[in-house]
């Protein structure tokens, strides 16, 4: 794996993988929806969709066009703290892909009426996949603003489309000249290709871009809870009750092995259906439909400090939600006394190993990854270190983990339905 930047800032990650016969190719850009300016929630998205709209030499959706004739798939996607833009296609198509990234990188075709077509697009996205359908958005575009204060991590990064109905072109122009800039951005090239020829490839393209003033990163730092935040959120579409609960993560740049430890501690507590809280809360009690939880909203590392492990359980009509809350931290005091027995440990551990090779054997996924991990965490090979820090997480890692959440004050989302019940 070579890494370089360019002189106007750009950083470029080369992860040759021998003679495969499809390259991936993606930007990250170092801003997402919780650098959404205050009163513009759903900027960072909106702006994903923009991207897709024409640049100076490309015409508004030629972008699909040129990578799907070439045998390729691509697109886009908006995270906490990064935007990325992905392609795959074979080896033979990657001036091209790179030709298409530099020349939206350079600046974009933004019109009033590409701008208001867009916005038509998210507010039915929104309606599709979050008001318009039973757990839609839940938990993640809205447990954070009841576990932080800070407009930056609390607020919905799906978008507002009311505050977003009055969005100028140039506003937007103002925000790709800053925010899209080649020193706030990760290009990652993977796949089967000569580094040589690829290294020269990306300096033809991304050299001439000339550098540009980078926007500041908005600031994420704010103190943990002092004591338990509690909110409720009403669902009209939902046929259960839920129950959401939320707890800040250790800072992977500071406490990347606890942060490991906590991943290792999700797939034990609800990675199978024999797992200690769901076995608990479905088998054992029956208080809960169904139970999940995960590290971050989108995946492990997917996000700077502060990230977010939360838990959601599908709550029994008859079920109160006092009850799970006490089930749920039984089974953490047991696992914080105890921690996990031998077999418990070493079954999951390999658990979380082989999801984690099935991700490399995505070289879309690798590439994704790749380019992440260098933007956020400034660790190109992150991926490749995971299975080894996983690997290294003992018992007494976990059962501290298990204390950790125990000990920090939780954020606590009770999803109550209005859905009609149907008659009789």
């Amino acid at each position: 794996m070579r890494q370089l930047t360019l002189d106007n800032g750009l950083r470029v990650v080369l992860d040759a993988r021998g003679d495969a016969p499809a390259v991936g190719v993606a930007v990250h850009y170092g801003t997402g929806f919780r650098g959404d300016p205050v009163g513009r929630s759903g900027f960072a998205h909106l702006f994903e969709h923009l991207m897709f709209q024409g640049s100076g030499r490309v015409a508004p959706g030629e972008h699909f066009s040129v990578v799907q004739g070439s045998g390729g798939t691509a697109g886009g996607s908006t995270h906490q703290d990064h935007t990325d833009f992905y392609q795959v296609a074979p080896t033979a198509a990657l001036e091209r892909l790179l030709f298409l990234e530099a020349d939206r990188m350079a600046g974009l075709r933004l019109t009033e009426e590409g701008l208001r077509a867009q916005l038509r697009v998210i507010r039915e996205e929104i309606r599709t996949q979050v008001t318009g359908r039973p757990y839609g958005g839940f938990p993640w575009t809205v447990l954070p603003g009841v576990l932080y204060t800070s407009y930056a991590n609390g607020h919905n990064g799906y978008g507002d489309i009311e505050g977003l109905h009055d969005v100028t072109p140039e506003e937007c122009a103002a925000f790709h000249e800053t925010h899209y800039a080649p020193s706030r951005a990760v290009l990652t090239v993977s796949g089967g290709f000569d580094e040589t020829e690829a290294a020269e490839l990306v300096r033809r393209h991304f050299g001439p871009l000339p550098p540009r003033p980078a926007a500041t990163p908005v600031s994420l730092a704010e103190p943990p809870p002092a004591g338990t935040r509690t909110g409720t959120h009403e669902d009209g579409h939902a046929p259960l009750p839920a129950l959401a609960l939320g707890h800040r993560m250790p800072d992977p740049a500071r406490r990347l092995p606890a942060y490991a430890a906590h991943m290792v501690l999700s797939a034990l507590l609800t990675g199978t259906a024999s797992g200690l809280l769901t076995h608990r809360l479905v088998a054992k009690t029956g208080l809960a439909a169904a139970v999940r939880s995960a590290c971050g909203f989108f995946g492990p590392l997917l996000a700077r400090d502060p990230d977010t492990f939360h838990v959601v359980v599908t709550l029994r009509p008859e079920t109160s939600p006092d009850d799970v809350l006490a089930e749920t931290d039984d089974v953490l005091r047991l696992l914080g006394r105890q921690g996990p027995t031998p077999g418990e440990l070493e079954r999951t551990r390999a658990q979380i190993r082989v999801s984690l090779a099935r991700g490399h054997d995505s070289l879309l996924q690798r590439t994704r990854q790749t380019g992440t991990f260098t933007l956020l965490h400034n660790r190109a090979a992150l991926a490749d270190d995971l299975p080894g820090l996983v690997a290294a997480t003992g018992a007494d890692d976990v059962a501290a983990a298990a204390r950790s959440l125990l000990s920090t004050p939780r954020a606590v989302l009770d999803l109550r339905t209005t859905r009609e019940a149907a008659p009789a």
